[in-house]
């Protein structure tokens, strides 16, 4: 059979693919872009993008509730027409996707090939009927929802991020079985959207969280807008043409379900075992996160497909990571940056740098600031939450931060950029807070924290540096 010989084989034209082809591009070398799936990227098709669409109309429709406070009449008869939402959501969705690929795939003519690659050797792939014969290949295959194989028996009635946006309307109630921070937005999106939701986990925390006092508070807000159950795994069982959802004592009726339990790395049906290439206990290539590189194989894995850090923003990274070594001769290990979550519930749940669970108490001091009586808050009617920051106990220097705060994806991007620059409390202190903004949440944290240190506490003011 004749083969098609190229450099460098991207599999995957999602985001960290297309962020491997910018790379491989400014080479010079042949290359190919192989694609077996859906185009426009996970994010602008069914990730991020869209569901950022439903949550800004879900958040507007619920804020009417205020007006009341301003002297506006008539808020409670407005009325939401969700077929018509969800029309809107897909427009939306459509511009992003048609954006995507008119700047790559639309344009890419033969170096573009449509079909799932499958390995046959570690530096040949089959496609189709051909083969391509490539001097490093990067894979950047994406991943999909999980769903309980056992879950397939009820049919559409299993919704996912998947076809949850293709909907042309939504049923009256509805459970969310998993309650990271996919399923706990959209369950508050449902709620807002006047849909009765349940949410279920059989974690005893929400949206990542792991610092007890932050996820107390998350549960104290969120959960006065929607039941939510913790700490059992949830079953589903027919009941009558409708869906029972049981976790130990509690059990609901509902019309649909809403997956959200995680995404599993596109691998299977590649040919892994082709290649010779050693597995973690999830099924994933073991390799490099510094590089990318797959043990000493001319193989580079990126994106979701790897499953370490499954945001756009790392995808993009790994992806311009694998891309640069891809057309290298030496692999070079490049830095990551801090690491950076955020849930987009109401208001938002954010993780930076280390999380509580991942230090030593004895080696740590805590600083935290409620937002029930910060002015900013106050004045957006958003003044509730709880931010905790983590830093060490004698060196003075930021570590990480958990929250759940009004304009916490804000205050989250701070907060990473002075933790990869390791800046410390005092530094952070000596920065400008203007007045009144949602920042000074911030500052009074810090100032909790500052005198909570043992050392690196400079003299002179606090907040103020030598001229």
């Amino acid at each position: 059979m004749k083969e098609r010989k190229v450099d460098v084989a991207i599999i995957g034209a999602g985001s960290s693919g297309l962020y491997a082809l910018s790379e491989v591009r400014k080479s010079g070398q042949r290359f190919v872009l192989i694609n077996g799936g859906a185009l426009g990227t996970t994010c602008a098709r069914v990730g991020c993008m869209p569901s950022k669409v439903l949550i800004q109309v879900a958040d507007d429709y619920h804020r009417r509730w205020i007006f009341k406070h301003y002297g506006m009449q008539s808020q409670d008869s407005m009325t939401l027409d969700i077929p018509k939402v969800m029309k809107y959501v897909r427009h939306m969705r459509d511009i992003f996707v048609k954006r995507v690929c008119t700047k790559t795939t639309d344009r890419m003519g033969e170096d573009f090939v449509v079909g799932d690659a499958r390995f046959l050797e570690p530096d040949l792939l089959e496609v189709g009927g051909s083969r391509i014969r490539a001097g490093k290949v990067i894979i950047a295959t994406g991943s999909r929802p999980l769903v309980p194989a056992a879950w397939a028996a009820f049919g559409d009635r299993i919704l996912t991020t998947g076809n949850l946006f293709e909907q042309d309307n939504l049923p009256s109630a509805m459970a969310v079985i998993g309650l990271g921070a996919i399923g706990l937005e959209l369950g508050q999106v449902l709620h807002r959207l006047g849909i009765q939701v349940s949410g279920f986990d059989q974690l005893n925390c929400i949206g990542g969280l792991t610092d007890p006092e932050v996820n107390k508070v998350a549960l104290g807000i969120l959960g006065k807008e929607f039941s939510i159950y913790l700490g059992q795994a949830a079953i589903i069982t027919e009941e009558g043409g409708k869906l029972r959802v049981t976790a130990g004592e509690q059990s609901v009726v509902v019309d649909k379900v809403l997956a959200s339990l995680g995404r599993i790395p596109n691998l299977d049906g590649l040919g892994l075992e082709n290649i010779g290439v050693k597995l973690n206990g999830r099924g994933i290539p073991l390799h490099d996160a510094n590089t990318m590189q797959i043990g000493d194989l001319p193989i580079f894995i990126a994106g979701d497909a790897n499953g370490e850090r499954p945001v756009l923003h790392e995808a993009g990274d790994e992806g311009r990571i694998a891309g640069y070594n891809a057309v290298h001769e030496e692999a070079k290990a490049f830095g990551r940056k801090a690491p950076l979550g955020i849930t987009f519930c109401d208001p938002n749940i954010c993780s930076v740098g280390k999380r509580w669970a991942e230090l030593e108490p004895e080696n740590i001091a805590i600083g935290e600031s409620a937002f029930d009586t910060e002015p900013r808050a106050m004045v957006m009617v958003r003044n509730q939450g709880l931010l905790r920051l983590y830093a060490d106990k004698a060196a003075g220097t930021l570590l990480g931060a958990e929250m759940i705060a009004p304009a916490g994806e804000h205050l989250a991007h701070l907060l990473a950029w002075s933790i990869q620059q390791k800046l410390s409390v005092s530094e952070l202190l000596c920065m400008p807070f203007y007045h009144p903004v949602v920042e000074e949440g911030l500052q009074s944290a810090l100032y909790d924290l500052y005198a909570k240190l043992n050392g690196n506490k400079p003299d002179g003011v606090i907040g103020l540096g030598p001229a």
